[in-house]
Parts: structure tokens; sequence; C-alpha cells
């Protein structure tokens, strides 16, 4: 028997064929990397292979790196192992890997949401035998509103906050989940200010989205500015001392886990919004369904539970793997969906 064409190893997950890694934990020759949230892009890399739109985001966070960019959908061979690239709709410039040798076809989608979101390339299901997928929302309890509902929640959430003389700060991921909340604010009369770490982030990926006007937070930034604004920073903001500037001001949270009460109340945040940049549970079994697999490998989240509900009441080969990607994280402020700069002291002021 043939060893399988990808296979978890403790550096990440290994074509032993073209001798290269995808999304590895630890440093490798080799990697291609879906996309730009730090448990998927790790410092220490030879060389990078990834999508165009990834390039600059994933050189804003590590720096001077040796990185080849590729485009969706174009085949390229290593060793005789053809890999490609699809739309995973996680993020802007998220990919789900296909690989393909010798008739068999596997497809990696590192982390993936179905719904369109209006920053990113929409999830585009693949063809394959093989489908290795996470399931940080893998449990029927989790079903998502449509976007256009959230964010008009989110919406009248901060005018009304406005009317009261508060200011509305949103806590989301700096890549991905804020600019995706921008995107859909209601600008007409709020002005929306943002930590450093958004405020840089967002600024990166200005030249490939349609984004309203933000405003960074400084030293000289008043609180006679902020009262009645909305602020948009990072988890990890919440509780610092930069957050002495927003008063009087109101918190939220955008995060799939403000399916459970228990989440908001364990973050102490006033306010949660149902929004999650993974699939659901519906979410994940159209998309397997989708590709015509037979085998299914489940990674981070409730991979054992998915796992055997793809086993016994849908007839597929499926197990789970353990690997250090971590998506949404429900008991920390932090999470590996953010990027490390955010827990620089010295972007808390600028």
């Amino acid at each position: 028997m043939r060893d399988p064409l990808l296979q978890f190893t403790d550096k990440g997950i290994y074509c032993k064929q073209a001798g290269v890694y995808l999304d590895p934990w630890k440093p490798v020759k080799k990697a291609l990397i879906t996309h730009g949230h730090a448990d998927h892009s790790r410092w220490g890399h030879h060389q990078y292979i990834t999508h165009k739109d990834n390039v600059p985001i994933i050189k804003h966070r590590l720096g001077d790196i040796e990185v080849t960019e590729v485009e969706y959908d174009k085949s390229f061979s290593i060793n005789n192992v053809n890999f490609s690239f699809f739309p995973a709709g996680h993020i802007p410039g998220s990919s789900q890997i296909r690989v393909e040798h010798k008739g068999e076809v596997w497809v990696f989608t590192g982390d993936y949401k179905v719904e369109n979101d209006g920053i990113s390339v929409p999830f585009e299901p693949v063809q394959c035998d093989t489908f290795i997928t996470e399931c940080t929302f893998g449990l029927p309890a989790f079903k998502w509103q449509p976007q256009a509902q959230v964010m008009n929640d989110i919406n009248t959430w901060c005018a009304q906050n406005n009317a009261e003389g508060k200011t509305s700060v949103i806590f989301a991921y700096s890549l991905g989940k804020a600019q995706r909340v921008i995107k859909h604010l209601d600008t007409s009369h709020l002005k929306i200010y943002c930590h450093g770490a958004v405020y840089k982030m967002t600024e990166v990926l200005r030249h490939q989205l349609d984004l309203p006007p933000t405003h960074l937070i400084t030293r000289d930034t008043t609180k006679d500015e902020l009262v009645g604004q909305i602020v948009v920073a990072p988890p990890s903001a919440h509780g610092s001392p930069w957050m002495r500037r927003m008063v009087p001001y109101v918190t939220s949270s955008a995060s799939g886990w403000m399916t459970f009460r228990g989440a908001r109340r364990r973050r102490a945040i006033d306010k949660g919004f149902v929004l999650s940049d993974h699939c659901d549970w519906e979410g994940l079994l159209q998309s397997i369904e989708a590709t015509g697999c037979e085998n299914v490998i489940t990674t981070h989240g409730y991979q054992e539970i998915f796992a055997r509900f793809l086993r016994e009441e849908k007839g597929l080969n499926a197990i789970s793997e353990r690997t250090q990607y971590e998506g949404e994280n429900l008991d920390s402020k932090d999470s590996a969906d953010e990027n490390p700069d955010e827990h620089d002291q010295k972007n808390q002021d600028v």
C-alpha cells in the first residue's frame, strides 16, 4: 500500500512526493500557504507559495520573506505533483489547495466559509477524493444568519449608542473580520476609528478592497472626537489601558461564539453579534457534499464529533487529525486569527 498523498507530521501537512508542506507550523524549506492568519502562515520558512492577494498580507506580517505568488485555478507542478489554489471565501487572499498525483485528488481547505462576505473571493467547491476540512463550528447549534441581517443589527446598535452619546466599540480580528465589518458599516453619519493593528491591516488591504475611510487612534485622539462614533479594535484590546480614551463606551464582539450567551458573559462584552469567517454546521455539510469526496479528514474544532457524524450519518470514510491550527478561540481574547503585532504594546498607541 502506498503512502497517502498528504501526511500529518510534527511539522505540518506534508506531501512526500513533492517535498512540500501545506500551512506548516514548524519551519520548512518550501511551504504552500492558504491564508495570512498567524496559525496558518508562520515565520521561518525558506520559501512561501501563496495566492497573489495574500502576498502583501504575509509580507506585512512576516517581513522580508521569499514568496512566490500564484493565481486561482492555475496548476503548477512540483516533482510531478500538480498543485492549484481555489477560493476559500474565509478572508481576502484565502485559498483551498488542490493536490493531484497519479489520478488521486486531495483538497486542503485551510479555513473557509460559504457565504459571500463582500470582501473575499467566494468559496468554490472543488471535486476531490479526499477532503481535509476544518470544523471550528462543527455542531448543529451553529447556524448563521445572513450577513445583511447581522450588519443591520450592528448599524442599528451603533446608531442607538450615538443617540445616547456613547462610543460603539466593536471587537473583531484585525485581518478579515475587521475589514468585513468596516465594509458594511453605515458611515453616512458616523466615523470609523481604528486601533493601530486594525488600521494598518486595513491600509494593506485597500489596494484590493473598496473600503470606507477609517481614522487611526493615536495619543492625540481626544475623547470628544470619539464620543458617539465607531471604534474597531482587536479582541486583545479589551480591558487594556488603551480603552480608557473611549469612555463612555459600549462594547460588542463579532464572532461565531456569540451564538452562546455564556461566551459573551465570559468575555465581559455588552453585546454579541454572531458573525463568523468559518462555516456553520450546514455550510460544512454542504461543502463536503459538493466535493463528491469519499474520504474526509477533520481538523481544528469539533473534529472528533464531526468525523463520527460523517461516518455514522453520511457513510463517509472520516477520521480526525490533530493540528496546531486554532481558528476562532472561545476561551481567550486573543486568537491565531489575529496578527502577532496586535500584542506589541507599541501598537496600543499608534
